[in-house]
């Protein structure tokens, strides 16, 4: 894979001292006319529109947000051990279905050594605890929010009925809330700073809310998968997740079992996060509204996104795996709120390991695809295969972030301590065989969506179309089993997610796909000025879903839309 053009290099450093730190600096791509105009007259005069107001916000690099600054004492790397997920324990197997109960709650956890940081959680921990789950066999989750404001479960990535998708305004209420279940207070998509406010009240007629405890029901009829779940209230979803309300979903199913892919201890899931703390170890960020009631948004400098300047996996800053010399299969999701990775795996002499992609957001991959680095954007989930046999023992094996700058280069490392006689992990050539294959000739419609930067009635915003997420809305609509088209282009680095349905990624800026975009994905991330094509199939559920940037500050502040499957 060639080496990237567009991202930094090694000359970039951090803002001085007393200012936000950019994080993410991607300059915009150096697309030609002919290569905007090449897919399509009139999108290539909305993409036009659009590398104006890139250029515009070009006159500085392009960032995907502000880094905040961390007063705590933290940690040399690689020193804490890293924690492996939780499995959730159903408490019922009957009637061919799986029930979990999981509890929304504060809780209190070690995550730098010695701090305290109190946590917004599922059923204590951070990440939430692991629903493993088979194809074909129906899941209920019954959360019960004990957190002082509402809450909106979404397994991202899932083919879930449209009344169990975690729409935004769909609220469990705390058993004390007051406010009226059908209006969201302060919603508006305020930015931040200047006087901006918490917007209006906004009223959804089709809102489903319940008090205390919903139950979400699963059928987990598709391709086996990682998934995850998290807090998707309108206005809040950013500080939500930054708090911890995150946690993953794994579908699994025969035929992948079948393939012989590394598993049980070598089968490492890696929940990628960033956060900054207080010097007492609580966690920082820039909300207008600490108490997440009233006011939404963010402070002027976070507008395009908050970052942290600590990198935690599975919760713990930089850690280290102690494991041994074999083929290890590494389940990746950047659950950051507005960071992008580049991943490369380096041994200590500075040899590039080969990461061998055998899954996408939905599932497997046709046949591998060998990376050197592979570039994840917020919500993205790549399944690769790296193989230790070659580091020595006693080393380490760092994964480093090719976008970070100082500490963010680091993310955690692979110590290798033993040999193994037998490693029983194998790549086949043939991955799955029952991926879609949709033509172009196949969509009965195209149509174009514009994500750039805008204001609202609140202040500044994220808008897709030119027009706020507003839940009374129907924005497009789209009869049950019809194929389509979609047209995407970027002012900023936005990652587009699609509820309900994956997609493939036909072209970029015009252009055939990157090797990153193979196979069956649910978020794209659309490079800044960047143009793509998508094309899926809506089937599964009637109803109402969302499509949406998973920069979650972006989507708080405007950038979702809704989708009636009719």
């Amino acid at each position: 894979m060639p080496e990237p053009r567009d991202y930094p290099g090694p000359g970039d450093r951090p803002e001085p001292s007393g200012r936000p730190e950019p994080g993410n600096r991607l300059r915009p791509l150096g697309l030609t006319r002919r290569q905007i105009l090449g897919i399509g007259g009139a999108f290539g005069l909305l993409t036009t529109a659009s590398l104006a107001t890139a250029a515009a916000l070009a006159r500085r690099p392009a960032t995907t947000g502000a880094q905040l600054r961390s007063t705590a004492a933290l940690p040399p790397p690689y020193l804490v051990a890293l924690p492996l997920p939780a499995v959730a324990r159903p408490v019922s197997t009957d009637g061919g279905a799986d029930r979990y109960e999981i509890v929304q709650r504060e809780s209190a956890a070690e995550i730098l050594p010695g701090l305290t940081t109190r946590l917004w959680t599922y059923d204590g921990t951070f990440p939430g605890p692991t629903v493993e789950a088979r194809r074909g066999r129906p899941v209920t989750v019954t959360h019960r929010n004990e957190l002082p404001v509402p809450t909106v479960v979404h397994l991202h990535g899932g083919r879930t009925p449209a009344h169990h998708d975690g729409y935004p305004t769909d609220l469990v209420l705390p058993a004390a809330w007051p406010q009226a279940p059908h209006t969201m207070p302060g919603t508006g998509h305020a930015g931040g700073g200047g006087g901006h406010g918490g917007g209006h009240a906004m009223t959804d007629p089709r809102a489903v809310t319940s008090r205390l405890r919903r139950d979400y029901t699963f059928p987990n009829d598709q391709r086996p998968t990682m998934l995850w779940y998290h807090d998707h209230r309108m206005d809040f979803t950013a500080p939500a997740i930054w708090r911890g309300l995150a946690g993953l979903h794994i579908v699994r199913d025969d035929a992948e079992d079948a393939l012989g892919l590394p598993a049980g201890p070598r089968e490492v899931p890696l929940v990628i996060t960033d956060r900054a703390f207080a010097a007492d170890g609580s966690l920082v960020y820039p909300a207008l509204d600490p108490g997440l009631r009233d006011r939404p948004g963010v402070t002027e400098p976070h507008l395009a996104g908050v970052l942290g300047d600590v990198i935690l996996v599975n919760g713990a800053p930089w850690p280290v795996h102690e494991t041994d010399a074999a083929r290890h299969r590494l389940r990746l999701l950047n659950a950051s709120n507005a960071r992008h990775y580049e991943i490369e795996a380096r041994t200590e002499d500075g040899r590039r390991l080969d990461l061998v992609q055998i899954g996408a957001d939905q599932g497997l991959l046709a046949a591998p695809v060998t990376h050197r680095s592979l570039p994840i954007a917020p919500a993205e989930r790549y399944d690769v295969v790296v193989d230790f046999a070659a580091a020595p023992v006693g080393s380490l094996v760092r994964l480093v972030n090719r976008l970070g700058t100082g500490r963010t280069r680091d993310v955690m490392a692979f110590r290798i301590a033993r040999r193994t006689a037998t490693d029983d992990g194998r790549i086949p050539p043939v991955l799955s065989t029952d991926l879609p294959h949709w033509r172009r000739e196949d969509a009965v419609r195209t149509r174009d969506f514009a994500f750039r930067a805008g204001r609202t009635d609140g202040g500044h915003g994220w808008l897709i179309g030119g027009r706020p997420f507003d839940p009374a809305r129907t924005d497009v609509t789209v009869p049950l089993g019809d194929t389509e088209i979609w047209r995407l282009v970027a002012d900023v680095h936005h990652p587009v997610h699609l509820h309900l349905v994956g997609f493939r990624v036909l072209t970029r800026g015009g252009r055939p796909p990157l090797p990153h975009d193979a196979g069956l994905k649910d978020t794209v991330s659309l490079r800044p000025g960047e143009s793509a094509e998508i094309i899926t199939r809506f089937d599964g559920y009637r109803g109402r879903y969302l499509f949406h940037c998973h920069n979650a500050e972006h989507e708080d502040m405007g950038m979702m839309a809704n989708l009636e499957v009719v």
